[in-house]
């Protein structure tokens, strides 16, 4: 049996030691999508993650996948196309195209997990603070991103998409040389995918992730403005390439 959640007390979650085996990770279903539960959620290695017509399904898997900000991997080629100068990098500064294109359809089928009720909810969490992109422009055109939640110093992935060759690759990296340059000390990538682990995330134990957090979320966040009106290319330097 797993809980449910009333929607009255946003601030309550089971223990994460209660979520099932199988599946990987479930831990509670109902509540809400409110910002409030949402950062109560993230602070305990807690995130939404449901299909349409389903309940709000609450996650904490065993192992988790993390990439620490300063352990990237730049593939060769990726350095090399970037050496070419093809993209313009930004941050914060279109945070609902970014959630848009996530959420748009990926397959024949026409499947989404990013419902409109999650866009919603994580625009909520943007206009707290809490929730932000990274674009990748070329030729003026929005080619790629990603966008995730932020508390204290550390990041928790959500989505990318990519329209033009290694876009959301560009924006991982430059997220990862911003996260490292103000101190973060991780990005929760949440799932393992063999994609994430090639780009170096690591599977680690769901209570090294909870302590982890404990101290992370606990610190204050840094004093720069994501979106510093600033365009940027991306740098490869002090990122390992494969």
């Amino acid at each position: 049996m797993i809980a449910r959640l009333a929607r009255e007390d946003r601030s309550a979650f089971p223990d994460v030691r209660h979520a099932l085996r199988h599946p990987n990770g479930l831990l509670a279903l109902g509540g809400d999508l409110s910002p409030e539960r949402l950062e109560n959620a993230y602070r305990r290695g807690i995130f939404p993650w449901f299909g349409a017509g389903d309940p709000i399904l609450w996650w904490s898997p065993d192992p988790r996948t993390v990439l620490f900000p300063d352990r990237l991997r730049i593939a060769r080629s990726l350095a090399k196309r970037l050496r070419k100068e093809p993209f313009r990098v930004t941050m914060d500064r279109t945070f609902g195209g970014v959630i848009s294109a996530c959420a748009a359809p990926r397959d024949e089928e026409g499947g989404t997990w990013i419902l409109p009720e999650m866009v919603v909810a994580y625009t909520a969490l943007h206009r707290r603070g809490l929730a932000h992109s990274v674009e990748v422009w070329q030729d003026g055109e929005l080619v790629g991103g990603l966008y995730g939640v932020a508390i204290g110093r550390a990041f928790f992935g959500e989505s990318m998409f990519s329209r033009a060759t290694d876009a959301s690759k560009v924006a991982l990296l430059h997220l990862c040389q911003r996260l490292t340059q103000w101190g973060y000390g991780l990005i929760d990538c949440q799932m393992r995918t063999e994609h994430l682990i090639r780009l170096g995330a690591m599977e680690i134990p769901r209570a090294e992730l909870i302590r982890r957090l404990d101290r992370l979320c606990r610190q204050p966040p840094h004093d720069t403005d994501w979106d510093d009106g600033l365009e940027h290319l991306p740098r490869v330097d002090g990122h390992t390439k494969t």
